[in-house]
């Protein structure tokens, strides 16, 4: 099968995947309505080409925290990898150091940060973090990922609680037993038996967290520290308050709070609120060049997907993966062509016109 677009990479994994490892990859929290959301936003979009502009030659490298990258798509956070593919994070490590991109390793990995950092060892990487209830688990990770050459601190701030996720509870969704939470494979031994929230032992996530904790992390690590789960202008004005490095404009990929708003909706809010002193990123519902060219446009730095890694990985491991990035890439450079944009300085809000439906 000669795969043309991302959602050929979908159509595949819900063919190849089981029934509960498929729910739990799709799903959103209640009734979905902020994961699907995510997808209609862009369709709201409307793009503005310029036209005679001679992009006979055209540039998608961009930067993040000062790092070079092939073009401005990342491989967000997500769980569980080796539910698609054995290989799991090893081999979507090894597929973004191939496309010159940043990864963003999840707490949830079904590989260590240690075998994810061997596998890629000239990849661009950033570690996703909780914070646990036992705050020393949270500061053994952040010296070991520090250690490692990971290059920032991805603190997830949406998940005081696990949103309801229905498909998972009527599946009884739990990891196999060949499978576990490496970065926390020695941790909970003591805890055998327990009730488990998605492989770790339930009530482990810390629902106190505030914004002391950004100081208190501050104080274990000089990592640039990126809040990841921002959706208005106040908490982007507190984030900057509290010294961060960059924000990321995610709603977990509706996984959390249903009836919250799409991401690139909130976008623009959170970028006139930040007014450059610091570079958000935004997740959620890309699935075209088209659609990063719109989140670039309004003012993200970089976008990240999240699903359709996971399709990539479940069509063929690292290859699979770097061909969603590939597509991805081809048809943002197209879109941008086709805009008039040369490179990605050029594109900005003038390319947006919001739909009037």
């Amino acid at each position: 099968m000669t795969m043309v677009c991302l959602s050929d990479f979908e159509e595949y994994a819900k063919q190849h995947l089981s029934k509960s490892t498929w729910d739990y990859y799709e799903a959103g929290a209640d009734e979905c309505c902020t994961r699907d959301d995510n997808l209609l936003a862009y369709k709201r979009i409307r793009l503005r080409p310029r036209i005679l502009r001679d992009v006979s030659i055209n540039d998608t490298r961009t930067s993040v925290l000062g790092m070079e990258i092939n073009f401005p798509v990342g491989i967000a956070p997500t769980a569980f990898h080796c539910l698609a593919w054995h290989e799991g994070e090893v081999a979507t490590a090894r597929a973004t150091e191939a496309m010159s991109t940043c990864y963003i390793a999840s707490t949830y990995s079904t590989c260590s940060v240690e075998e994810i950092a061997a596998a890629a060892p000239s990849g661009y990487r950033w570690f996703q973090l909780y914070l646990y209830r036992n705050r020393k688990l949270s500061e053994q990770i952040v010296h070991r990922v520090e250690a490692l050459g990971y290059k920032a601190l991805v603190f997830t701030v949406d998940v005081p609680y696990t949103g309801k996720r229905r498909n998972d509870i009527r599946n009884q969704f739990k990891l196999p037993p060949h499978l576990k939470v490496k970065n926390f494979e020695t941790m909970f031994q003591d805890q055998a038996g327990s009730q488990e929230d998605y492989g770790i032992p339930a009530n482990t996530l810390d629902p106190s967290i505030s914004w002391k904790d950004v100081s208190w992390l501050q104080s274990l690590s000089r990592l640039p520290i990126i809040i990841k789960g921002i959706l208005t202008k106040e908490d982007a004005e507190l984030a900057i308050e509290h010294g961060v490095q960059g924000i990321i404009v995610s709603n977990h990929g509706g996984r959390q709070l249903d009836g919250g708003p799409a991401t690139i909706d909130c976008l623009p809010e959170i970028v006139d609120a930040v007014q450059g002193r610091v570079e958000v990123y935004m997740d959620g519902g890309i699935r075209t060049g088209s659609d990063v060219l719109k989140a670039i446009a309004l003012g993200a730095k970089c976008v990240f997907i999240g699903r359709p890694a996971i399709w990539g990985l479940a069509y063929k491991g690292e290859e699979g993966v770097k061909e969603v990035l590939q597509i991805l890439h081809d048809e943002f450079r197209l879109s941008m062509a086709l805009s008039g944009c040369r490179n990605v300085a050029e594109i900005n809000r003038n390319l947006i016109q919001f739909s009037r439906l």
